[in-house]
């Protein structure tokens, strides 16, 4: 089993900044693909950000040139820089790892989400 915990989410004005940050426990042998999703009030699940093992990323048109997401595997975390912020990026963030557990099982998991509002 693996647990996923998200922090770093909060109130902020428009323009500014937060890191989001993804923090994995438990089974881990390694981590295929990890992602960040978020959730806006009245829409459907969007996918934000995506990061290979390889470190390749991607983003959904809307949060280039202001998102970054990145990963630390040593450490079994991923991380979301959020810059330039603004009141549509509100939403609840959810992290998500594919992992390859110790006998070689892969799985996906969900992180509990973490809210981020932004408002002047």
């Amino acid at each position: 089993q693996v647990l996923l915990v998200e922090s770093g989410g909060g109130l902020v004005q428009p323009g500014g900044s937060l890191r989001l940050s993804c923090a994995g426990s438990g089974d881990i042998f390694s981590i295929d693909t990890m992602a960040w999703y978020r959730r806006a009030p009245g829409k459907e699940r969007e996918l934000v950000a995506s990061i290979t093992p390889r470190g390749t990323a991607s983003y959904v048109g809307s949060v280039k040139g202001r998102f970054t997401t990145s990963r630390d595997d040593d450490k079994n975390m991923g991380y979301l820089q959020m810059n330039n912020l603004m009141p549509e990026d509100t939403a609840i963030y959810f992290c998500t790892w594919d992992v390859i557990g110790g006998i070689g099982t892969v799985a996906e998991y969900w992180g509990q989400g973490t809210q981020v509002t932004v408002s002047s």
